[in-house]
């Protein structure tokens, strides 16, 4: 399920790690817009709606889907500034066709790991954006329009409207975690100097790995693995006049990995930073492994059992009615999805269901999908 970058021949000072206001602020935009995928800023996401003055909360309604159910490539950039003000006098150069393309992509869109036209030149484009645009409500219709009939006016008005966050609630925001962000950007710098790619990428994420692989003619090739159920694939060369990869840190992400990869723009991936209260995440395969395995009703019915406590093979047999090597084959099945702890008593081999795994699947099966 892994997404990939191809960074091979990349030298390792065009991986950069930096934080990023812009992006911070579509990370906080996104959890005002979609609290239910990060329980722990409910407290925060309640103070901060009800603080909003009523015109700046109707105008982040309009333009949301810049960042609620995925991120514009646009609010994710591969060479952040030291303030908002940088970045967005950065956003400003992209050309209209680019600009208005990126501010469309919405996650369902099948077209976004392929070169597409802009809706401003493409009629078929154009009522594509529409129609999805008008099935997420009619003020997200307007704004659409406005950004196809109108893209420099629109283009001005999303700068106020980010800047108006900037003074109403970003700004304090920033002064608190930018000082966290920019110490982990230069954590994962040294420690890509002097530990190197698959060390870094793993204290970045336990999503994140490198591979390196040879092919049929013996060349071999180096891959940063994105481990999402959406696939990708993309190379550090994507954007010729700026090979690299960048990662963004985050104080607001958990329990999102994003990953920006469209043609022919460098790829940026914004991380959560580590802290202790954020689990370490289940690998997706794993997960869909444990789902599986308890997908059997005769799986789920020894389960019911071994929750209740340790029980032989023998036991479990005579219990259900089935023979010993039929139970032996639905408990290696579950032990292989790690959801069965076995310890030996003296001549006796008892199983048991880890409850604590079993209490963590629901979750790591949320992280997944949101990842």
């Amino acid at each position: 399920m892994a997404n990939v970058i191809d960074i091979t021949g990349l030298p390792p000072e065009r991986i950069l790690f930096s934080p990023s206001p812009l992006a911070e602020l579509g990370a906080a935009l996104h959890a005002l817009s979609e609290p239910g995928h990060h329980p722990g800023l409910h407290g925060w996401v309640t103070a901060t709606n009800a603080g909003l003055k009523t015109d700046l909360a109707d105008r982040l309604c309009e333009a949301d889907f810049l960042w609620r159910s995925s991120r514009s490539d646009i609010l994710l950039p591969a060479r952040p500034g030291a303030t908002l003000a940088e970045e967005l006098d950065e956003m400003d150069k992209i050309d209209d066709e680019r600009f208005v393309a990126a501010a469309f992509e919405i996650n369902c869109s099948p077209a976004y790991t392929r070169p597409t036209p802009s809706p401003l030149v493409d009629a078929d484009e154009r009522a594509r954006v529409r129609e999805m645009a008008a099935a997420r409500g009619p003020r997200q219709a307007a704004f659409t329009d406005r950004m196809l009939t109108d893209p420099d006016g629109l283009r001005v008005w999303l700068r106020r409207l980010l800047e108006e966050c900037e003074q109403a609630f970003f700004g304090d925001i920033w002064r608190r975690v930018s000082i966290q962000l920019a110490a982990d950007a230069r954590h994962k710098t040294e420690l890509l100097r002097h530990k190197g790619l698959a060390e870094t990428l793993s204290a970045t994420s336990r999503a994140l790995s490198v591979e390196d692989a040879q092919d049929g003619s013996g060349s071999g090739s180096t891959r940063i693995l994105v481990d999402k159920l959406a696939r990708g694939r993309t190379t550090a060369f994507a954007n010729a006049a700026d090979p690299g990869v960048t990662f963004l840190p985050t104080s607001f992400g958990w329990p999102h990995l994003l990953f920006g990869h469209a043609p022919g723009w460098r790829p940026v991936l914004q991380y959560p930073v580590a802290s202790p209260e954020l689990p370490a995440p289940a690998a997706l395969e794993l997960v869909q492994q444990r789902l599986e395995a308890l997908g059997h009703p005769m799986r789920m019915q020894l389960c019911r059992t071994l929750s209740r406590g340790p029980h032989t093979t023998g036991e479990l047999a005579t219990a259900f009615g089935i023979t010993s090597p039929e139970v032996s084959r639905h408990i290696a099945t579950l032990k292989k999805a790690g959801l069965i702890q076995t310890r030996r008593r003296g001549r006796y081999v008892l199983h048991q269901l880890d409850l604590q795994v079993v209490a963590r699947l629901g979750s790591d099966f949320l992280e997944g999908v949101l990842r």
